[in-house]
C-alpha cells in the first residue's frame, strides 16, 4: 500500500514537473514595437526658457484660480472622463482575469445529506434459511431500510492548464499593455476636457472684452447721432449728414445686442461644461480679475521623439501594437495542444444508530492532453484576423505620431506668429486711436466732415476688433500647444496602476520607438 502510494505522488509530481518545463515554450509574435516616423528635428520655431515640467504646472501658471475651479468641475461633470474611469477600472478587472488564468484554481465543496440507509437483501433457499436469515441480521449491523444515515462530505479540488505553447501568457500580455492603454486615454480625456474648458473660458473672457468695444462704440457714435440731430435742428448740419449719424448709431446699436447675444451663448457653454449653475458662474466670472497675459511657454525639447511620448493618445496607440501583437500569439496557440491537470481531496464521514465512519480520499488526474485535429480552418482564420488586427494597430500607431508632429508645429507656428502680429496690432489700435482723436477735434471746429469721422471711427473699430480677435486666437494656439504636448503627462514618472494618480502607468517595454 505504501509503494503503491509512492507511485502515485511520484507520478503526480513527474506530471507537474513535466507541465512546467513544457510551459516554457511559446511561439514568435509579431514586434511589439514598431519604427515610428519621427522627424530627427521641429520644422517649426521653438519658445526658449522654462521647462518641459511647466507643463504639469500649466494653468496654474496664468495665476487664475477661478479658470482652475473650473477645469477642476469641468472633469468631476465630464460624461468622457467618467467612462474612461470606467474603462480603467474594466480593464483592470480583465487583467486580473488573465493573471489568474496562468495559475491552477482551487475549489472547496462540502456537503451534508441524511436519508434512510436503504439496505436489502435475502436469505438463500433451502434448510439454511434460518442460519441465512441470521446471517443477512449479522451482516447489516441490525440496520434495516428505516434506519437513517448521515452523510458528511469536504473536499478541495484543484485544476490547472499549463500554458505549453504562451496562450495564457499572451492574454495576460495583452490584458496588461490594455490596461495601461485605459490609463493613458484616461489622462487623455482629462487633458481633453481642460483644453475644451480652458477655451471656453477664453472665449468667454474674449466675448466680453469685444463686448466693452462694442459700448464704447455705440456710445460714441450715439453721441455723435444727438450732437448731429441738434445741429441740424439749429441749421448748422445738413439733413443728409444727420441721417448718416443716425444710421451708423442703429447699426453700432445692432451690432452690440449681436454681440450681448453671443456672450450669452457663449456663458452657456461654459455653464455646460463646468455643471455650475449660471447665476453662481456669473458671480465668479464677474468677481474674478480680466484675463491675465499669457505666461512665457517652457522649451520644448529639441528631439520631437521625446516631446511626442509625452502624449497619453500616442502612448495609447503604442500600447494597442504590443496589446494586438500579444493577441496573435494567444490566438496562434490556440493551434496547439493543450495539457492540464486536476486533483482532489476529500473526506467523508458516515453517521448511523451512532456509529461514526470516516473514509479520506485523494486523486491526480486525469492528466489530460487536447490535441486539436480538425475545425474548418477557424484557428487559422483567427490567427489571420489578429494578424489583420495588428496590421491595423500599427498603422495607427503611426498615423497617430504622423498627425501628433502636426498638431504641435501647427501650435508651434500659431504662437510664434501672434505673438510677432501682437505688437503691431496694439500699435494699429494706438495710433488709429489717435486719428480718431484728431478727426474728432477737427469735426468738432467744422474742419472735418461727418464722412471723415465716421471712416476713421469704423477703422478704428476693426483694429479694436482685429486685437480682440488676434488675443483669441494667441490663447487658442497657447491651448493647442498644451493639449498636443500631452497636457503635462509624463510616462518616465509615472508611479502605479491606479488612475486616481495624474501619472498613468508605464510598462518597461512599451517606449516610443524611432528606429527599428
Amino acid at each position: 500500500m505504501r509503494k503503491l502510494r509512492f507511485r502515485s505522488r511520484l507520478t503526480a509530481v513527474l506530471c507537474v514537473g513535466i507541465g512546467i518545463g513544457l510551459s516554457g515554450c511559446s511561439l514568435t509574435r509579431p514586434p511589439a514595437q514598431v519604427e515610428a516616423p519621427v522627424p530627427a528635428q521641429w520644422r517649426a520655431p521653438l519658445p526658449h526658457g522654462g521647462s518641459l515640467a511647466s507643463l504639469a504646472n500649466w494653468w496654474s501658471q496664468l495665476d487664475d484660480p477661478l479658470l482652475v475651479e473650473l477645469i477642476a468641475a469641468a472633469e468631476a461633470a465630464s460624461p468622457n472622463v467618467a467612462s474612461a474611469a470606467a474603462r480603467v477600472a474594466e480593464a483592470r478587472f480583465t487583467r486580473v482575469q488573465a493573471g489568474a488564468a496562468l495559475l491552477p484554481s482551487l475549489d472547496g465543496t462540502a456537503s451534508a445529506s441524511r436519508g434512510p440507509v436503504g439496505v436489502s437483501g435475502g436469505s438463500p433457499s433451502g434448510a439454511g434459511a434460518g442460519t441465512g436469515a441470521g446471517s443477512g441480521s449479522s451482516s447489516s449491523g441490525g440496520l434495516s431500510s428505516s434506519t437513517p444515515i448521515t452523510t458528511l462530505q469536504a473536499g478541495l479540488q484543484s485544476k490547472w492548464e499549463v500554458d505549453l505553447f504562451g496562450r495564457l501568457r499572451a492574454d495576460r500580455d495583452a490584458a496588461e499593455a490594455k490596461q495601461n492603454s485605459a490609463n493613458a486615454k484616461w489622462h487623455d480625456a482629462r487633458v481633453a476636457v481642460a483644453a475644451e474648458t480652458a477655451n471656453a473660458y477664453f472665449a468667454e473672457r474674449a466675448c466680453q472684452q469685444q463686448l466693452r468695444v462694442s459700448e464704447a462704440d455705440a456710445r460714441s457714435r450715439a453721441e455723435t447721432s444727438r450732437l448731429t440731430d441738434l445741429s441740424a435742428k439749429a441749421g448748422f448740419t445738413a439733413p443728409a449728414d444727420a441721417a448718416l449719424a443716425r444710421a451708423s448709431a442703429s447699426d453700432a446699436s445692432g451690432r452690440l445686442t449681436q454681440q450681448r447675444a453671443q456672450c450669452a451663448v457663449q456663458r452657456k457653454a461654459l455653464v455646460a461644461l463646468s455643471g455650475i449653475d449660471e447665476a453662481t458662474l456669473e458671480g465668479k466670472l464677474a468677481a474674478a480679475p480680466a484675463q491675465r497675459a499669457l505666461p512665457a511657454v517652457g522649451s520644448i525639447a529639441s528631439v520631437p521623439a521625446e516631446a511626442i511620448s509625452q502624449r497619453p493618445d500616442v502612448y495609447a496607440a503604442e500600447l494597442g501594437v504590443a496589446s494586438a501583437s500579444a493577441d496573435v500569439g494567444s490566438a496562434e496557440a490556440e493551434r496547439y495542444p493543450k495539457l492540464t491537470v486536476s486533483g482532489s481531496i476529500g473526506r467523508s464521514q458516515y453517521r448511523v444508530s451512532g456509529v461514526r465512519q470516516s473514509l479520506e480520499t485523494w486523486t491526480v488526474g486525469p492528466v489530460a492532453l487536447t490535441v486539436p485535429l480538425l475545425d474548418g480552418g477557424s484557428r487559422k482564420a483567427n490567427v489571420d484576423a489578429a494578424k489583420a488586427r495588428y496590421a491595423e494597430a500599427v498603422s495607427l500607431y503611426r498615423a497617430n505620431v504622423r498627425q501628433a508632429v502636426r498638431e504641435v508645429e501647427e501650435a508651434l507656428v500659431n504662437l510664434d506668429a501672434t505673438d510677432t502680429r501682437t505688437a503691431d496690432a496694439d500699435a494699429a489700435v494706438k495710433n488709429y486711436q489717435a486719428s480718431f482723436d484728431a478727426t474728432q477735434a477737427r469735426y468738432s471746429t467744422g474742419l472735418a466732415s461727418l464722412f471723415e469721422l465716421e471712416d476713421s471711427r469704423r477703422t478704428l473699430f476693426s483694429a479694436q476688433t482685429a486685437r480682440v480677435s488676434l488675443q483669441r486666437e494667441r490663447t487658442e494656439a497657447w491651448v493647442a500647444l498644451y493639449r498636443s504636448m500631452g497636457g503635462g503627462w509624463n510616462r518616465q514618472a509615472a508611479q502605479g496602476p491606479s488612475f486616481e494618480s495624474s501619472s498613468m502607468t508605464t510598462s518597461p517595454a512599451a517606449k516610443v520607438a524611432t528606429s527599428p
